[in-house]
């Protein structure tokens, strides 16, 4: 029989976006480029994001089962699994049945716990749901939240002033309930954002890139699909963080100097050789 696991390979179980960079749309290139195949599993499918005005979109729930079972036939295996965002419990007991079908010693699965910022669940997402995401921790190596997906996940209340010693105990908190790897991402310490790195058995450590322009879409994604690829190629942790962090603040600089709309998200695509040479 063929084989089709000739090549390292990465499941990115998210949402896919037509436009506006994010979501599958920009882990796909971004693993890509850092010579890993992207097996995109599509949530859901929308045109644009929600950021802007009006949007189609459609949910593919009821397609998972057959979907990953034509992937099951293919005896698919997988160094990596990233989810992103995902919007119902059903969504995530069907991710839990992917992680059954495809997850083993050799696959890396990095969650990045997509549900609000700034102290604020996202609109179509509750706190019930928010709950039932925390069952896929125990099956996660590595996880990503900003502050305040930590903050709901380790069920403590959300300050954006906390101390660098408080993040790093809702880090240490969140790698008890399973990943061996937190970084809370995007701290803001004035002009400078600041991602809180936690892997046991080491020293943490805070990775700085200076603040450039407000907040766009997908940076979270490209974040997390960076450390993900990292991951598979076995570059370490607090280096992947680091990549990613200067990479995101080059693009976002780079969507300044075109004066993209902020919708538009980062225009990675313009520095990807860097990613490559890094």
């Amino acid at each position: 029989m063929q084989s089709h696991n000739r090549q390292k390979k990465i499941a990115t179980i998210n949402d896919f976006c037509g436009f506006g960079r994010c979501s599958i749309a920009a882990a796909l290139p971004i693993i890509s480029a850092l010579k890993i195949q992207c097996c995109p599993f599509p949530t859901a499918i929308f045109s644009n994001h929600t950021g802007f005005a009006s949007y189609f979109s459609t949910d593919f729930t009821e397609h998972f089962d057959a979907y990953m079972d034509e992937w099951k036939k293919l005896d698919l295996r997988f160094n990596g699994i990233l989810t992103g965002y995902l919007g119902s419990p059903e969504q995530i007991a069907r991710v839990r049945r992917f992680f059954d079908l495809f997850y083993d010693d050799q696959t890396i699965a990095v969650v990045d716990p997509v549900m609000g910022d700034y102290g604020k669940l996202y609109s179509n997402f509750s706190p019930d749901l928010a709950n039932n995401l925390s069952s896929l921790l125990p099956l996660a190596d590595a996880i990503t939240p900003n502050l305040t997906e930590a903050c709901v996940l380790a069920r403590a209340p959300y300050r954006p002033e906390m101390s660098d010693e408080e993040i790093f105990a809702l880090c240490e908190a969140l790698s008890e309930l399973g990943p061996e790897k937190v970084v809370v991402t995007g701290v803001e310490r004035g002009d400078l954002l600041a991602n809180f790195v936690f892997e046991r058995g080491t020293t943490p450590q805070i990775v700085e890139e200076p603040r450039v322009g407000p907040c766009r879409s997908g940076t979270g994604d490209v974040f997390s699909a960076i450390v993900a690829a990292d991951a598979v190629n076995g570059v370490d942790f607090a280096r992947s963080v680091r990549r990613a962090s200067n990479f995101i603040a080059k693009a976002m600089a780079r969507a300044v100097e075109l004066d993209l709309p902020l919708t538009d998200g980062v225009c990675f695509e313009e520095i990807l050789d860097e990613l490559r040479a890094n």
